[in-house]
């Protein structure tokens, strides 16, 4: 339960870093929630009449009424709840609110963006080429952290923020990358700020709660590979 009765059910799928964002907002706001895992194979009633235009996760229940997408959710329950225990998640002040929100439109645009393709490269030489894009969008992101940071710890300096939240949802990914193909994405000779704050956000006991465990992500995008494999030799026969 959120607060005077309000339900929050959050639908989503264990290793989506997606979800992950939205379980993190919930925790930093101090808002506990019922977290229903989806089979995205086989998806609920719920899940297609609460978001029927996507069918996809997240999406957030506040005492039955739906919000979808991550970002959308993250802002929602920002504002909400903005009388919760955690700290707003987004500045006060509209010209850092507006920056915060262009760092978090970077992420989704040119780092997340290359950085799944890598996955998806069907030979060395793509991959290379996203890999290569990635690590270009990590060290940009590098000069977004120092300065939204302002000495700070994290994005949204002393504490957690908007930015911080995002970029969160991607942390089990950032380890299991490298257990996967060795790539440090946030390597400490090269982007030493957001190495720092790779370890520092991780060490945080809201962020300990929601995060899954990496060698079980290892595990789940070797058998997401090796379907895709299979998939594109029987499309060839």
């Amino acid at each position: 339960m959120a607060r005077g009765g309000e339900e929050l059910k959050l639908l989503g799928t264990w290793a989506s870093p997606f979800v992950l964002r939205a379980q993190l907002a919930l925790r930093f706001k101090g808002l506990s929630f019922e977290n229903v895992e989806e089979d995205l194979r086989n998806k609920s009633g719920l899940l297609l009449t609460s978001n029927p235009v996507h069918k996809a996760v997240p999406v957030l229940l506040h005492s039955g009424r739906p919000v979808c997408e991550s970002l959308v959710i993250v802002q929602y329950v920002d504002e909400a709840f903005a009388g919760a225990a955690g700290p707003p998640l987004l500045p006060v002040d509209p010209y850092e609110r507006a920056v915060a929100r262009f760092w978090v439109a970077f992420i989704e645009d040119k780092l997340l963006a290359a950085w799944q393709k890598v996955f998806m490269a069907k030979t060395d030489e793509e991959k290379a080429e996203w890999m290569k894009q990635t690590l270009a969008a990590v060290d940009v992101l590098e000069g977004g952290l120092k300065e939204c940071s302002k000495c700070g710890s994290f994005f949204g300096g002393d504490n957690v923020g908007y930015v911080d939240i995002v970029l969160g949802g991607a942390v089990p990914w950032v380890h299991a990358t490298e257990a996967l193909s060795g790539a440090r994405l946030f390597d400490a000779g090269r982007v030493p700020l957001l190495a720092a704050w790779l370890e520092r956000f991780g060490a945080l006991k809201e962020a300990k709660a929601v995060m899954p465990d990496v060698e079980r992500l290892v595990e789940h995008a070797k058998m997401k590979q090796a379907e895709a494999v299979a998939a594109g030799a029987a499309g060839d026969n």
